[in-house]
């Protein structure tokens, strides 16, 4: 485990403190990754930042592979992923760059005049339905409160990482979730803790 803020077991219990209602797991599920990917939208009409060096055709889909800032902004946190967790950071990764290949595409697609009421319609819908989340299943308030940046890079992942865990069982190494687990369970004691002083 790598310490600091590649420390996955700290990232992920705190992103899990604040998602500990399986309907607010739900409906994070559902919204994370298309909030992330129609940010990559606007970002893919910011001007070019370059050209792939491959010869013409040698990718299918090579067209929408643009340099742009939905592609910096894509690789960064797939490298931050894959930092995190070799196995389900390289599969997260690749999803990050299938939304910047998918986003361009979108992009050309639509044009700069309707991507952004699409994009904007889309964000709306996807906040509106997590702070539903927050405040009437899991009835605190989101992580993006207490730490911005912490909760912008790990929501995508935490998802995932719920899914994987879910459906195949998976951990990045043994007793991993049930050392987050109780990280967790501690966090949520000293919040509630704080909140009955401050009601007090």
């Amino acid at each position: 485990m790598a310490g600091g803020i590649f420390d996955l077991e700290k990232q992920f219990a705190f992103y899990g403190a604040y998602h500990n209602n399986a309907i607010n797991v739900l409906i994070h599920t559902i919204f994370v990754w298309p909030i992330f990917f129609t940010a990559l939208v606007l970002g893919c009409f910011t001007p070019a930042l370059g050209l792939l060096p491959f010869s013409p055709g040698a990718f299918p889909f090579q067209e929408y592979m643009i340099l742009n800032l939905s592609f910096v902004v894509a690789v960064v946190y797939a490298l931050f992923y894959i930092m995190l967790d070799k196995k389900a950071g390289t599969l997260a990764a690749a999803l990050c760059l299938l939304c910047w290949v998918s986003s361009n595409s979108l992009a050309q697609r639509l044009g700069f005049s309707l991507a952004w009421k699409v994009v904007l319609v889309s964000q709306l819908v996807c906040w509106i339905g997590q702070f539903i989340g927050h405040g009437v299943f899991e009835k605190r308030s989101p992580a993006l409160l207490d730490n911005l940046v912490q909760a912008f890079m790990m929501a995508p992942f935490f998802v995932l990482l719920e899914v994987l865990q879910k459906f195949c069982g998976y951990e990045p190494y043994p007793g991993f979730q049930k050392a987050v687990r109780a990280k967790v369970q501690v966090n949520i004691k000293e919040w509630r803790a704080n909140k009955q002083k401050k009601s007090a």
